[in-house]
């Protein structure tokens, strides 16, 4: 009587575990296809994310915070493992902070590409564990000769800014004690004055990034013939 239980249980067992190897597993965003790195340093791991529409990318986990660049205005939808899918409507330089540790699958809901630049900080746990540095500034917008800056956050020790230049637009001379991340949101025609060594063109692509390494002066100016728009992260 048992053996013909067991007989009988095995079958369902097999099948069980067939189900459960169909189920899509959760996999490191190192090896999620739709992230692409593009940079790693001591400070950050920086993705290029691209998602077809009416495609999504697999579960994947994010295990530091960081930050997210949107590249075109978009509509996705966030499933979140053990929690309700959330549709999102993102504008395009939208710029978002994120706490890790949690796994995710991002579909995209627009007719169009599903875009952004992901930048993960590396020293999140660091910097939970020490006093948050001081800033000059935390927040706040800052008119500037053709253009603004606005502060949108800063967590984990990296302050994000959203500047907008328009043709001609100049960011006054400022210094920047510690290395920093460029995300080109627009294509970019900049001229950089830097204290002491003159000045050279920068250029960038839409989505392009770019790692300045700190103690410098300088000051900027769109010498392009369209408004310029880019989010700059700094460290200390």
């Amino acid at each position: 009587m048992r053996r013909m239980k067991l007989r009988r249980l095995v079958p369902v067992l097999v099948f069980g575990v067939v189900l459960m190897a169909q189920v899509p597993g959760e996999v490191e965003i190192t090896a999620e296809p739709h992230h692409h790195l593009a940079l790693e340093n001591p400070y950050v791991r920086v993705f290029k994310v691209e998602v077809e529409p009416n495609s999504a990318t697999l579960m994947h986990r994010h295990r530091h915070d960081y930050a997210s660049v949107t590249l075109g205005a978009s509509e996705v939808e966030n499933d979140v493992a053990g929690k309700p899918p959330v549709a999102l409507k993102l504008k395009n330089g939208e710029t978002r902070f994120s706490a890790g540790d949690f796994a995710h699958i991002a579909k995209d809901l627009a007719p169009t590409p599903f875009r952004n630049v992901t930048v993960e900080f590396l020293k999140d746990e660091d910097a939970k564990k020490t006093p948050p540095p001081k800033w000059d500034e935390e927040r706040g917008l800052q008119v500037l000769e053709g253009g603004t800056k606005e502060i949108l956050f800063v967590k984990d020790g990296v302050r994000v800014s959203d500047i907008q230049l328009q043709p001609g637009g100049v960011v006054p001379k400022h210094h920047h004690a510690g290395p920093h991340l460029v995300v080109a949101v627009t294509d970019l025609e900049l001229r950089s004055e830097v204290e002491g060594k003159g000045s050279t063109k920068v250029q960038q692509k839409t989505g392009d990034i770019a790692w300045v390494a700190g103690g410098s002066t300088h000051a900027l100016t769109n010498t392009g013939k369209q408004a310029a728009r880019f989010i700059i992260l700094e460290f200390q």
